[in-house]
């Protein structure tokens, strides 16, 4: 890059805030988990999930029952005028404690939906970044590359001077008109990607975030087999469908308990005016009565189709599972393969060909310049410099992303 470009650059740096100039990975995603909407949503649902734990542990509410008597009811002992009663419902053995675990596991599989999203969050900044990373990169090389095609054009307009053919000179000019404009699409495309990073981190989408640094590559030391245990292992996903079978479940020994009636105890007090007999014994006394009652769970259809439907809802919970897992392990398998042909790329372009190229390049040009060889094949040897540069970038992004993959589908962290 130049001078003029190095300082526009610079000139472009300080017109940024200096509160986002925190351009490092990890702090881009620290402040994704603490600034994303969606990732908040998920840690109040699961935060809503555990306050239902308490309501459905608890006894339900008494009932407070009040009769007046508009016809007072004459008794030996006086006139009855009104009576009060309460009285407490008791569910049979073991039914609260199924409820609260129903609603236990509920919310484990909201604290696991929490996680997994914030993988998936940490995942959509982690591509964002490295394809802004390859943005930049680009943008570099494309500059270079532009300059050397100008310095080319110079030679061929020089030897056209000294009575050279008009094509050489004509073709340098398309060659650079094409790469102009590759590179104006490139630096068009800084905004909407910037705009997909602050997306991830709430911030406006029309603030444009600063070039990142240059990062050096993951090193990771992880087999396949690693990664299909830590799938196992630590997927939240898998963990939050295992955590909803285990609710279906004890919803299944609930809904077999219906058959079981519940206990009601009561206690009413009747208020009783003194009578008008003489002399009456116990007149004006007001009575006390205890009460017993269970319900009748007679209607077996119901009762039966009660239980059906709780184990269907098991089996299709187990089945679930099974299924994401089997469509996770193929996802984790292509990530793992796009991985590997990331490096191998990497080992390709950026060991082998890149250099060759560079090499080529230089030989070519100094034949050019001499008159050995044709314009042609000096712009065809640039360009294949230029798509091995891009393709080396390019291929550890994808690397870096496909870390970042591995990490979402095993929930196992490998990025720093």
């Amino acid at each position: 890059m130049n001078t003029k470009c190095r300082l526009l650059s610079a000139a472009l740096f300080l017109l940024i805030p200096a509160a986002i100039q925190a351009d490092e990975l990890h702090d881009y995603l620290a402040e994704a988990a603490l600034n994303n909407p969606g990732l908040k949503a998920s840690f109040n649902q699961w935060k809503a999930a555990l306050e239902k734990i308490p309501q459905v542990k608890a006894l339900p509410d008494p009932r407070f029952t009040y009769s007046y008597f508009i016809e007072e009811v004459e008794t030996r002992v006086g006139p009855q005028r009104q009576k009060f009663g309460i009285a407490q419902m008791f569910p049979w053995f073991g039914k609260l404690k199924l409820r609260g675990d129903a609603a236990m596991e509920a919310a484990e599989a909201e604290r696991q939906h929490y996680e997994q999203e914030k993988l998936r969050l940490f995942h959509r900044v982690k591509s964002a970044f490295f394809e802004y990373v390859y943005l930049s990169r680009s943008i570099d090389i494309t500059r270079q590359h532009l300059i050397l095609l100008q310095n080319i054009e110079e030679v061929a307009r020089t030897r056209l001077k000294a009575g050279a053919s008009q094509s050489a000179a004509i073709q340098a000019q398309v060659e650079l008109g094409k790469l102009e404009d590759k590179l104006l699409a490139l630096e068009a495309l800084r905004i909407p990607l910037s705009a997909k990073l602050s997306s991830a981190l709430n911030r406006p989408s029309d603030t444009v975030l600063p070039w990142p640094q240059p990062f050096e590559m993951t090193p990771t030391g992880f087999t396949d087999e690693e990664t299909q245990r830590w799938l196992s292992t630590s997927n939240p996903e898998l963990k939050r469908l295992a955590a909803m079978t285990r609710k279906e479940n004890a919803g299944a020994k609930l809904a077999r308990k219906a058959r079981i009636p519940d206990l009601t105890l009561g206690l009413t007090y009747i208020q009783t005016d003194e009578t008008l007999m003489p002399g009456a014994s116990d007149s004006g006394k007001d009575p006390f009565i205890a009460s017993v009652s269970v319900n009748l769970p007679i209607w077996f259809g119901k009762l039966k189709a009660g239980e059906q439907e709780a184990a269907y809802r098991h089996a299709a919970a187990e089945e679930l599972r099974d299924e994401t897992e089997n469509r996770l392990r193929a996802d984790l398998q292509m990530a793992l393969f796009k991985f590997r042909d990331a490096e191998r790329k990497i080992t390709l372009y950026g060991a082998a060909l890149v250099p060759k190229a560079e090499q080529s390049l230089e030989v070519t040009r100094e034949s050019f310049e001499t008159g050995r060889v044709s314009f042609t094949s000096l712009i065809d040897t640039e360009r294949m410099l230029l798509e091995f540069q891009l393709a080396t970038d390019r291929a550890r992004a994808d690397r870096e992303i496909r870390i970042a993959e591995i990490e979402m589908l095993t929930g196992e962290r490998i990025l720093p």
